[in-house]
């Protein structure tokens, strides 16, 4: 095959730079360099600048640094305070008993979050100690936030989801709603995990909370109302049509901004960190996103892509083992890049196969985040351990054994999108037919 070459070069090229500690967007501006000037005529220069340029002055990529600030805003209130005292009257009565909070809070606020890393921080502070404190164990404290955590990357607003859509120039609303209800199908599949864990187990004896009776529990309940208004005006505006991601976006920053003043969390420390917070997380994933573009527009002149998709083609694949081949190597993949390097650093490549196989796009993106998610818990590079490591002080190796059924619980997730395709599909479907969708 012709194209071996260039992609040694360019996996080398690759590795030996991300191997000596280079930022993963220098490191594909790089290989672009590189491959640019060993196998195209073209001033390498003048496309590194016309192509960095187009991919960063993206309308559609405004929705990422809103997003993330929102974020940010509401990762400094006391949310998960409050998000812990209205649904633990809920919850307790519930097989597994206040370890749901975990996963409800966590599916709660990705809801107004995006991050993945923001939504384990912001409701882990707060749970753990909780939990501890009432004797549940500790490895399923630790598994289940992990893995629940992880739903930031897949109910809207995920950035994940953000950057996969710029790189294939979709809708990002219509993956915002392709993302809904896989996320609570996730979510609900955890829960039941907790549910049968519990059932099974002897070894828990947690401390049992207060009976409350329903008034008690709708008077404890407004402590969620705040978030849950930000959720529906953040999201019902762009199902409903009223507003753009981007839009959206805005009116989420001033939500959470409403948000802190109300609670008396807001300012001026706050919101400069906030705002730098925001700034850093932003820059990073637009130098990453810039490196990819202009990585896509040097393996192009290869002819790598095409070249890959026909032999791909070559083999004839049913689009399920097509599907099974791309989540193997996803994972491999995931144990050593995140999420949004290896969305930005393989779709040259695998856009050109999912369309020539006639995978749904819209699809493809939900099918993606859920192994996006699983790389998130996976070692040696899962972000969320790292995080979780030094919420708890356990060992890397405790917490990688404690989220391994949260792992296995998104392959599951997987082969259930397979069969049911129609999970991430409808609602994006039912929004293009609402009239102005």
């Amino acid at each position: 095959m012709e194209q071996l070459a260039p992609i040694a070069i360019f996996l080398f090229v690759l590795f030996l730079l991300l191997g000596s500690g280079v930022w993963v967007g220098l490191a594909l501006m790089g290989v672009a360099y590189v491959g640019m000037e060993l196998f195209t005529a073209r001033p390498a220069g003048d496309a590194m600048i016309t192509r960095i340029w187009a991919a960063s002055s993206s309308w559609t990529l405004t929705a990422l640094p809103l997003f993330i600030w929102m974020g940010e805003i509401l990762y400094r209130t006391r949310l998960s305070e409050d998000m812990f005292r209205g649904l633990a009257p809920w919850m307790a009565r519930l097989p597994g008993g206040l370890i749901h909070t975990n996963i409800v809070g966590c599916t709660v606020f990705a809801a107004v979050s995006g991050s993945s890393a923001a939504t384990l921080t912001t409701v882990g502070r707060m749970s753990i100690p909780e939990l501890r404190r009432r004797g549940y164990p500790e490895k399923m404290v630790i598994g289940t936030l992990a893995g629940a955590a992880t739903l930031g990357l897949m109910i809207p607003p995920s950035l994940t989801l953000i950057v996969y859509g710029v790189t294939i120039n979709e809708s990002i609303t219509r993956l915002f709603m392709a993302g809904v209800v896989p996320g609570l199908v996730l979510a609900a599949m955890f829960m039941a995990y907790v549910a049968l864990a519990a059932r099974f187990s002897k070894s828990s004896a947690p401390t049992p909370e207060p009976a409350l009776s329903l008034i008690e529990r709708l008077k404890v309940s407004r402590h969620l109302l705040p978030v849950l208004c930000l959720i529906v005006v953040v999201i019902g505006s762009m199902y409903l049509g009223y507003a753009t991601a981007t839009e959206a976006a805005a009116f989420g920053v001033l939500g959470s901004l409403a948000l802190a003043a109300a609670q008396g969390s807001l300012s001026a420390a706050s919101f400069g960190a906030s705002l730098m917070g925001a700034v850093r997380t932003s820059a990073m994933i637009a130098l990453i996103l810039a490196g990819a573009a202009f990585l896509s527009l040097s393996m192009g002149f290869t002819g790598i892509p095409r070249g890959l998709a026909d032999l791909i083609a070559g083999l004839d694949l049913s689009r399920v083992q097509l599907i099974l081949a791309l989540l193997v190597f996803y994972i491999v993949l995931g144990c050593f890049l995140d999420g949004i390097s290896s969305v930005v650093l393989t779709m040259a490549v695998v856009e050109p196969m999912i369309r020539a196989a006639g995978i749904d796009l819209i699809w493809f993106g939900i099918f993606i985040v859920v192994v996006v998610e699983m790389a998130q818990i996976t070692p040696p590079i899962g972000f969320n351990l790292f995080v979780l490591q030094g919420m708890t002080g356990h060992g890397m190796g405790f917490i990688a054994r404690a989220a391994l059924p949260m792992f296995l619980i998104m392959v599951v997730m997987v082969f259930v999108l397979i069969a049911v395709p129609g999970l991430a599909t409808w609602l994006p479907d039912s929004l293009r037919q609402r009239p102005g969708g």
